[in-house]
């Protein structure tokens, strides 16, 4: 089984407004799609987004990083994970509490306080319930090569190492709402592989194809 998180996280302030981010989904589901087509069974605990989910994934939705956490663990408790995938772009903090309904604006600034929210990737995967773990990092850089990328990759193996991670995908910030993307497979040892640049459906084939040479020799 291949668990794949997707989507932003929904913080709520009251019982309209929210934090959240900008990021689609897009990347996730594309690559639930690739994994069931070559014969995965996938779950996808997936936070709000505007995508159907692909025939034949299991579609778990959840709305906030706890909710997420809660999910994950959920499905982990059930079944061990060949894969675990953690895509999703969960927010760092959210209100320590919830306001009832909706303030008026007449009710003038407030100040807003803010709590640590778990690290979903990291706690599911100190489970212990799944083989492979495997994340992605967003990373500001400009192409391969330069001190810009040198950093990204800096920062992204601090992230696998401390999320406890086999490998991460490392992409440029500027493709988190674009229809194509450009990934680059990170591991602690070794130079970065280049997985190639192009559509996200495609670009999604191309990474669950170099999972897939891992766990099936």
């Amino acid at each position: 089984m291949w668990m794949i998180t997707a989507g932003p996280t929904r913080e709520y302030l009251d019982d309209v407004r929210f934090l959240s981010n900008a990021s689609s989904g897009r990347m996730a589901y594309c690559l639930a799609e690739a994994a069931r087509e070559r014969g995965a069974e996938v779950v996808l605990v997936s936070g709000p987004v505007s995508l159907q989910a692909p025939k034949g994934v299991e579609l778990v939705p959840v709305v906030s990083a706890e909710e997420m956490l809660a999910a994950g663990r959920g499905v982990l408790e059930k079944r061990e994970a060949e894969v675990l995938l953690g895509v999703a772009a969960v927010c760092d903090f959210r209100p320590r509490s919830r306001i009832l309904g909706k303030p008026p604006k007449e009710r003038g600034s407030f100040e807003l306080e803010l709590v640590e929210n778990p690290d979903v990737l990291s706690s599911l995967v100190a489970l212990g319930r799944s083989r492979l773990n495997l994340g992605f990092a967003l990373e500001d850089f400009e192409g391969a090569g330069g001190p810009s990328f040198e950093r990204a990759v800096q920062r992204a193996r601090i992230k696998l190492y401390r999320k406890g991670l086999d490998a991460i995908i490392l992409n440029p910030i500027p493709q988190m709402e674009a229809e194509a993307g450009t990934a680059y497979w990170v591991t602690q040892e070794g130079e970065p592989r280049f997985l190639g640049a192009g559509p996200k459906p495609e670009l999604a084939g191309r990474i669950v194809e170099a999972v897939f040479s891992l766990t099936r020799g």
